[in-house]
């Protein structure tokens, strides 16, 4: 379990940074959607913070589990708060990107309790 602990946490913490960094960078990708759903233009550099935050939670806690911890609870509300934004927004089809991140940093803290 260790060893399948530390890889789906890698590849978990990179696609969450990677999405961070997206949206600092307001790449069009992230940029549309959250104009589509009615996010505020001002909530997006503390929303990448978020998960940039999040994603760099997840490598320490690699090192601190309690940290690690934090990091993925705190990333599985911010993707249940975007899933349920879509939903919000009837955009019932783009539903399933939040839920794509979701699904890693629940596996992430499933392996990390399990260790």
């Amino acid at each position: 379990m260790n060893i399948a602990y530390h890889i789906v946490g890698v590849v978990a913490a990179l696609w969450v940074g990677f999405s961070g960094y997206s949206l600092f960078a307001q790449k069009k990708f992230v940029a549309d959607p959250l104009v589509e759903y009615g996010v505020p233009k001002s909530w997006w550099n503390w929303l990448a913070l978020a998960k940039s935050a999040g994603a760099l939670g997840l490598f320490v806690g690699f090192f601190v589990p309690a940290l690690g911890i934090a990091a993925a609870a705190g990333l599985i509300l911010y993707f249940l708060g975007a899933a349920a934004t879509t939903l919000r927004a009837h955009s019932y089809n783009t539903t399933v990107y939040p839920v794509l991140y979701l699904v890693p940093v629940v596996a992430t803290l499933a392996l990390q309790m399990t260790r």
